[in-house]
């Protein structure tokens, strides 16, 4: 039976990064809601990233899907490799998105009433969650590589749905908002 104490000596360490990339990865991707953009990187054109976020985002829901589906299956190396492929493709993203975020000028969504309501309210929760992922995702990859799989399984319950909530809202909400790119 695994405790609560930490079982490695590295534990502390890499928690330590865990928490410090917890609080970094979203104040940066904050500051670019606050910073003037467009530009910056030159004529570098990032008019196709919203798209390739889209994509990215649904890769990851089905690798997320496919890696809960193998685990419960028992197939290790299956659920491994989802899992991987989909922190790769959230990394990705990530990298993708602060490029765009830094480089274009920011789009207005132009619905109105109801559907205006629906798209903010699943923007702003998309948003937090987002933030709030980055630490159970780090956590679950951590306990996972270091073979604590009871916390690894505890940290998990948590991590996937949440998870997934955010890289299927990341999908909606481009599909919302995309007839209003310029």
């Amino acid at each position: 039976m695994e405790s609560n104490k930490l079982s490695n000596p590295n534990d502390t360490r890499y928690l330590i990064l865990i928490a410090i990339l917890s609080v970094v990865v979203p104040l940066v991707v904050a500051l670019l809601l606050f910073m003037p953009q467009t530009g910056k990187l030159g004529d570098l054109d990032v008019s196709f990233l919203p798209k390739l976020h889209a994509v990215l985002n649904s890769l990851t829901a089905i690798a997320l899907v496919i890696g809960y589906y193998q685990i419960k299956r028992q197939n290790r190396r299956l659920h491994r490799f989802a899992m991987v492929t989909a922190f790769v493709l959230s990394s990705f993203f990530l990298i993708s998105y602060v490029t765009y975020h830094y480089q274009a000028a920011p789009t207005a969504f132009g619905g109105e009433g109801a559907i205006k309501t629906l798209y903010y309210f699943i923007l702003i929760t998309h948003i937090i969650l987002a933030a709030a992922i980055v630490p159970l995702v780090l956590l679950s990859v951590y306990f996972a590589i270091s073979e604590q799989y009871v916390r690894h399984r505890r940290i998990s319950r948590w991590t996937f749905p949440l998870w997934l909530y955010v890289a299927v809202t990341g999908v909606v909400v481009y599909l919302m908002i995309s007839p209003y790119y310029s």
